[in-house]
């Protein structure tokens, strides 16, 4: 009962999406935004009769711990699996930030990509996630701009990210290639909403799904009688036909875009770079921003600046979740934004 209560609390608690439309009149109503996180803000100070800082940090390792013993460990393989609990959530991200897209039943059958487990999470949400084909009742978004609209509608741009809703704040869920044919299942602005392609993914919790224990047993096959060439047949020698190659198509268009937000540094040493742009209200990555090689563009002073950067958008395979952009330009609207606190002991800030 208790990891049937946990199933609710930890992947319901975003609002799910409306349920797909056929009309795209329909497509104009509103869709609900993904839920994001409350900005965080600095601890005000507190009276002398309040617990000891090292106290609160002592009751917050020990949530963590007792609920790190509640979640089972779970190893998942790439392959068919089933939803264990009555009602699971798909998410655009793995962990609870991940933007609801999708609800699964128990039974439900889905295919698993690869598990993730997360080195940092909430105390009170699951570490290990499986990587799912994204499901069929579910649409992803486009940016119809990089779509051939008025033509056969195809794409092109040299990729095109999936956005798990209308809008650039959405995850990321996948990418196709340009040239590929799109059929629009409705609109809403400047995006085009489809069915999922086959690359498209999506997370749930790990902990709920199961997979069937499978024994592959080797049987000893016969011994294979050896091949006999056939004698080669003579050939009459044909005319030399010079054929002359097709043009080459042309090169892709480059998608350039702009993003505003907050500078800040990368905490991994994989990461494809060492900064990022996230929003300051919801703290939610923006993209991963990377300085080509010999610009004369420094981004160490612009850590915690609020600005506008313009680049060239694409995506590391490594990371799919967010986009990295080629910086070329960047506009300054404020700096040092984001306050960071004093760690120093009083005694030496003297």
């Amino acid at each position: 009962m208790a990891a049937s209560l946990l199933a609710q609390d930890n992947t319901n608690s975003l609002p799910a999406m409306p349920a797909p439309v056929s009309s795209p009149a329909a497509e104009t109503a509103p869709a609900p935004a993904p839920e994001t996180m409350a900005p965080a803000s600095e601890p005000a100070a507190t009276p002398a009769t309040t617990a000891p800082k090292h106290h609160k940090h002592h009751v917050m390792k020990k949530k963590a711990a007792k609920y790190a013993k509640a979640e089972p460990s779970v190893t998942l393989t790439s392959g068919p699996a089933e939803v264990s609990a009555s009602e699971l959530v798909v998410r655009g991200q793995a962990g609870l930030k991940g933007e609801v897209v999708a609800h699964l039943s128990k039974g439900d059958s889905v295919t698993i990509l690869e598990q993730i487990d997360l080195a940092h999470h909430e105390a009170d949400e699951p570490s290990q996630w499986a990587k799912i084909s994204y499901p069929t009742n579910a649409y992803v978004w486009v940016d119809a701009k990089y779509v051939d609209t008025n033509g056969n509608g195809v794409v092109k741009s040299k990729k095109l990210n999936l956005r798990a809703g209308p809008g650039e704040n959405y995850s990321v869920v996948g990418v196709i290639e340009q040239g590929t044919q799109l059929t629009a299942e409705g609109t809403k602005g400047n995006w085009m909403k489809i069915d999922p392609p086959a690359n498209a993914y999506a997370f749930v919790a790990a902990k709920y799904l199961t997979q069937e224990a499978t024994q592959q047993v080797a049987s000893a096959a016969p011994p294979e009688a050896p091949e006999v060439a056939p004698t080669p047949t003579p050939v009459p020698e044909q005319p030399q036909i010079v054929t002359t190659p097709p043009p080459a198509p042309p090169a892709p268009s480059v998608r350039i875009i702009q993003h505003e937000g907050v500078i800040g540094p990368v905490g991994s040493l994989i990461a494809p770079t060492g900064f990022k742009l996230y929003d300051p209200d919801t703290k939610v990555d923006i993209d991963y921003l990377y300085v080509v090689p010999g610009s004369s563009i420094d981004l160490t002073p612009l850590i915690d600046a609020r600005v506008i950067v313009t680049g060239e958008e694409g995506i590391d395979p490594r990371w799919p979740n967010t986009p990295v952009i080629a910086v070329q330009n960047i506009q300054v609207l404020a700096t040092k934004v984001i306050p960071r606190l004093d760690l120093t002991p009083p005694r030496q800030r003297h």
